[in-house]
């Protein structure tokens, strides 16, 4: 069975080979899991124990892109109303350019420059937890307070 993430020769996928959460993996310890280049693909190194373990970032990054593309599915009319209201615009093309946009999350994260929204999301209080293997255990993402204000 082919890898998704590699292309017909057996290379892996250009936008796959940097990793999009950089700051924000850590390991079930609480160790932030550091970056590093291996054969030209980013790796998570993930501490544990005295021991660091190398995981190729896009198979952390696709659990997360997921997750969250998820998330944005479930609020995706309210999102694009936003953005459209932020724009000043409301003609149909607009739109379905913002609906697209929304709808391909991980290309466009993947395309950006994540360095621009990750210290953000890191202050937000979002954190991947992942164990030595780099399987997710738990994605944090930041919440809205209640209307209490807690």
């Amino acid at each position: 069975m082919q890898n998704s993430s590699f292309a017909q020769g057996g290379s892996l996928d250009p936008l796959k080979a940097r990793a999009v959460f950089r700051g924000l993996v850590f390991s079930e310890a609480g160790d932030v899991a550091q970056v590093v280049a291996l054969g030209g693909v980013d790796h998570y190194a993930i501490p544990d124990q005295g021991f660091v373990w190398h995981v190729e970032a896009y198979r952390v990054d696709d659990v997360a892109l997921d997750a969250m593309q998820r998330q944005f599915s479930e609020v995706r009319p309210q999102v694009v109303d936003m953005m459209l209201d932020m724009l000043g615009r409301r003609d149909i093309f607009t739109k379905a350019a913002l609906d697209a946009s929304v709808e391909n999350l991980a290309d466009n994260v993947r395309r950006g420059d994540t360095a621009q929204w990750a210290t953000m999301l890191g202050l937000a209080g979002f954190r991947i937890i992942v164990d030595h293997r780099g399987t997710v255990l738990e994605i944090n993402f930041p919440s809205q307070p209640d209307e209490e204000g807690d």
